[in-house]
């Protein structure tokens, strides 16, 4: 757990750049943004993925260097566990915590998913050991083959071979909910794609029955751009209610909206995302609230960098009496992104984190660069960014 925070929120102000980027000395911030000024040029930024991929893909001189001290230093938190110690400790200054996110994308064979399985126990053993990691989190493909989940899914008969996987896949789960739950860390099984997020999503059920029996360890993910998840997380919330377990759920907007809707169209299937942007705005919103009116038996998180959804639930927490130290109730963004939000919330006592990922420089740049090709959101994001970071820079300079 963190240390201990304000029983009463103090007013959360997201333009308080003083706040966001107290932990920046001035030349760090200004390499920020340059970093930042870069990001903000579309076309540069295609080039330069693109170059970067080819580049670490050839192994060409200087270039893991080069990339480790500019965009990965900016948005991981090293290649190791141990390289991360330091990112974490500079957070939990500011009562921030810090979830380690393994991104290394696995091979698909059992070697590569036993190796993943490895990893994010070491994650839970760190969190254990660490007063400033309130969380870990897996992604299921990280420690299971895709194309048998997604075959579940469609309702497809497994071969005995298909069995026997799956079976292997069912037990690594269970080794980490087990070692979260012998802990008492908090366990995020992310969310993927949906044409095999209800194999995921009964899998997350099946540990949560079993591991959050006293509080919330397990906490599954909710994408609210699809249209149907609010109804998906209020269907299990009564099931584990009936059943008698804790809920824990991270609410997040999502990440594979081109995605989706391209894999919908060749299928020729309904898309699942929302309509609009709007559309997925109020469903979020409407899933904070029943979140907050259920927080008896939900815990959640926001994983959001949206400052209208994060200053909602601040609000809904105040009508509700909720303590901003309240462990049931997290906001969490990712690393080297809206430190607005992170570093104002987590000054007004509220229970902040930052998604860390880390892992080898060739292996997760590639993941992160997809990520970012995938989310059309990056690009209004990183302006954001850039102008807050315009703005700290001109407050300092007129001081």
């Amino acid at each position: 757990m963190l240390s201990p925070a304000p029983t009463q929120a103090r007013t959360v102000s997201f333009e308080d750049t003083r706040v966001a980027f107290a932990s920046k000395t001035d030349a760090q911030l200004r390499k920020v943004y340059a970093l930042f000024a870069a990001m903000n040029n579309g076309s540069l930024v295609k080039t330069g993925s693109s170059l970067m991929k080819a580049a670490l893909k050839w192994n060409l001189p200087g270039t893991q260097f080069l990339v480790k001290h500019s965009i990965f230093e900016q948005f991981c938190g090293g290649e190791t566990i141990k390289e991360c110690r330091p990112v974490t400790a500079e957070l939990g200054k500011y009562n921030i915590g810090t979830i380690l996110d393994y991104s290394v994308e696995g091979e698909g064979n059992d070697r590569s998913y036993d190796r993943t399985r490895d990893e994010i126990l070491a994650t839970i053993d760190e969190a254990h050991r660490s007063a400033h990691i309130p969380f870990s989190v897996f992604k299921v493909t990280g420690v299971a083959n895709v194309a048998i989940l997604e075959k579940i899914q469609a309702g497809q008969l497994l071969t005995a071979d298909e069995e026997a996987a799956h079976t292997r896949a069912v037990a690594r789960v269970e080794a980490l909910c087990a070692r979260a739950h012998q802990h008492g860390v908090r366990l995020f099984v992310d969310a993927e794609e949906s044409w095999f997020q209800h194999t995921i999503d009964l899998l997350a059920y099946d540990m949560m029955a079993k591991y959050n029996q006293e509080k919330a360890i397990v906490w599954n993910t909710y994408q609210l751009y699809r249209h149907d998840r609010l109804k998906a997380l209020k269907t299990a919330h009564q099931t584990a209610t009936e059943t008698g377990y804790y809920f824990g759920v991270k609410l997040v907007r999502g990440a594979y909206m081109e995605k989706e809707a391209r894999v919908a169209k060749q299928r020729g299937q309904q898309n699942p995302i929302n309509p609009t942007k709007q559309a997925t705005d109020d469903l979020y919103e409407e899933a904070l609230r029943y979140c907050v009116q259920h927080i008896d038996r939900i815990s959640t998180c926001a994983g959001t960098h949206n400052e209208a959804s994060s200053l909602l639930l601040t609000q809904l927490m105040q009508e509700a009496h909720i303590a901003p130290s309240d462990p049931r109730v997290w906001f969490a963004q990712l690393y080297g992104m809206s430190d607005n939000l992170t570093y104002n919330l987590a000054n007004a006592g509220y229970n902040t984190a930052k998604y860390l990922p880390y892992g080898p420089v060739a292996a997760v740049m590639p993941y992160l660069l997809r990520r970012a090709d995938e989310n059309t959101a990056i690009a209004g994001q990183s302006s954001r960014e850039f102008l807050l970071i315009q703005k700290e820079i001109r407050r300092r300079q007129g001081r």
